[in-house]
């Protein structure tokens, strides 16, 4: 019975980790949640009412990634854990210690204090990043038995950190004797519904073409996934026997970033949004990279499309995501309901 069941959820007051609250809450779990403050307690509650009454159902408590102090009491008495904490920047670090550090030592905290308290199961938000980079450019298709290359010189610091963060988790469950179980779900770009005005790094694509802030358009391809969907995989990977010690791709749908601007384009040209759907060369957009530090991170992938399986999480797990226009639109809603754009 989901209402004797208590489900840890780290990282809280994150886009994913907002979702998967709801969605726990909705099924009628137990849900603990971690923040690294508790100051910010009072504005998460008030979000989260907004999409359900968690009545006495919701508790928080304070932890951090890089601290050990919090992260037993925050596991004790959980039967499953969904690991959703990471650092996720809208560009590359000046040290990439500043994101693998955090990463891959706070899931070890994290698997280890769950061991400690008997947890049964752990899903672990990892990425795509931890699967389709650093390869060499030949190779454009990818399943969840591909690992990105962490020591290749063409990965970023992000794609290096959830490959190594997802890499010491399955090393750290394998020498274990407590039996505790782990899955692991790998979105791409992830959008749809923001639950408050923090745009979060992956809002930036659809708030940046509403508000025309970029004079044109990269050729950048995405493999994408809508929020909701995200969150619904894993609850389905916390209880489905079949998906201990399983990683799920969760991908939804691929485009490039003019399909996005064309279809919000359509959607809002005529109540005053002037979106800009012309293609920048690539060689203009190497040459603004010299001087915008966000661009930088773009050129290595300028006209690369990555193709990735999805067969696994909807056998699975019975996985049913929505498309991207669904996931386009309602991000974009959401942030004109919340006066971002």
């Amino acid at each position: 019975m989901t209402q004797n069941t208590r489900v840890l959820v780290t990282g809280a007051s994150g886009f994913v980790g907002i979702h998967c609250v709801v969605a726990l809450l909705k099924e009628g779990y137990q849900v603990r949640g971690t923040v690294r403050s508790l100051g910010r307690e009072a504005a998460l509650r008030k979000t989260i009412a907004k999409f359900v009454d968690a009545d006495n159902r919701l508790t928080l408590v304070e932890a951090d990634l890089l601290k050990d102090d919090g992260w037993s009491n925050a596991t004790k008495d959980c039967d499953y854990v969904l690991h959703v904490a990471s650092p996720f920047p809208l560009s590359n670090p000046k040290h990439e210690g500043e994101l693998i550090i955090p990463a891959r030592e706070g899931t070890l905290r994290v698997l280890a204090a769950a061991s400690e308290n008997k947890v049964k199961r752990v899903v672990l938000t990892s990425s795509v990043a931890a699967i389709a980079y650093g390869h060499p450019k030949e190779k454009t298709n990818f399943n969840e038995s591909d690992w990105s290359i962490a020591d290749s010189p063409r990965i970023a610091a992000y794609a290096k950190s959830k490959t190594l963060a997802e890499g010491a988790a399955w090393d750290f469950v394998q020498n274990l004797d407590s039996g505790m179980e782990l899955a692991t779900i790998n979105p791409g770009l992830i959008l749809g519904p923001l639950p408050d005005t923090n745009a979060r790094t992956s809002g930036v694509l659809i708030q940046s073409l509403m508000l025309s802030t970029l004079p044109g358009l990269a050729r950048m391809h995405f493999n994408a996934v809508d929020v909701r969907d995200v969150a619904a995989a894993h609850i389905s990977a916390m209880t489905t026997p079949e998906a201990a010690g399983q990683r799920f791709i969760c991908v939804s749908d691929s485009f490039w970033i003019k399909d996005v601007a064309l279809l919000l384009e359509e959607k809002y040209a005529d109540k005053g949004y002037k979106i800009r759907t012309n293609v920048f060369p690539n060689w203009m957009v190497r040459l603004s990279a010299i001087f915008i530090k966000e661009a930088r991170a773009t050129v290595d992938a300028l006209d690369q499309k990555l193709l990735v399986d999805n067969s696994r999480i909807k056998e699975v797990l019975n996985w049913q995501p929505r498309d991207m226009k669904e996931m386009v639109l309602s991000m974009a809603e959401s942030m004109i309901e919340l006066d971002m754009v």
